[in-house]
């Protein structure tokens, strides 16, 4: 699709092109990532787990990219129209990446910070993608995952990669069902309606 053709089309129309998209690629591959974490809390050091959270958790988005042929989406699909929510969703995932200038200073101090840092940064990308679909979802996974990622952090000291991965994997487990009843019942209105 040529730059005229993508100017042609509003922000509106294509805020609707992007919101009838499925959207679960990358909660999937974060919710691998983190069950990942979770798990290896209970065999690896301090240190390789630290490592291992680093890797799972800068993974996502290229996990999500591959998870995302399978669901439909595929984000590398190069006939699909350009989209200017495309772009602001990428934003998101760099926003994401550029909280690790926040976690890795304190993960230096005291490596347990990680799962609290990061865990809380990078779900604040669910803010803008509520605003983008309309939709509760991810205004929902964004508070409830902040407030739940404090509050375990605190009570679980000990075991605070596993009960933060716990939290983060719950409220996936949530989110996941929520956008897919979400796309079908738009698909299957779009279906009804013709």
């Amino acid at each position: 699709m040529t730059q005229s053709t993508q100017e042609t089309r509003s922000l509106d129309q294509q805020r609707e092109e992007f919101t009838r998209r499925r959207l679960i690629a990358t909660p999937i591959a974060g919710m691998i990532a983190w069950i990942i974490i979770g798990i290896s809390s209970f065999f690896l050091s301090p240190f390789a787990l630290s490592m291992l959270f680093f890797a799972a958790t800068g993974a996502i988005v290229y996990l999500g990219m591959f998870i995302s042929k399978f669901t439909g989406e595929n984000f590398l699909d190069k006939s699909r129209p350009t989209n200017s929510f495309d772009a602001l969703f990428f934003y998101t995932v760099g926003m994401s990446v550029l909280v690790y200038a926040i976690a890795i200073p304190f993960f230096l101090i005291d490596y347990s910070s990680l799962p609290l840092s990061v865990g809380i940064l990078t779900g604040l990308m669910w803010l803008p993608i509520s605003w983008i679909i309309q939709h509760w979802i991810g205004y929902f996974h964004a508070i409830a995952r902040t407030a739940a990622v404090v509050l375990v952090w605190y009570l679980f000291p000990e075991h605070r990669f596993l009960a933060v991965s716990v939290v983060v994997v719950l409220l996936y487990a949530v989110t996941i069902p929520v956008l897919e009843i979400r796309w079908r019942r738009m698909h299957r209105d779009n279906v009804s309606a013709c």
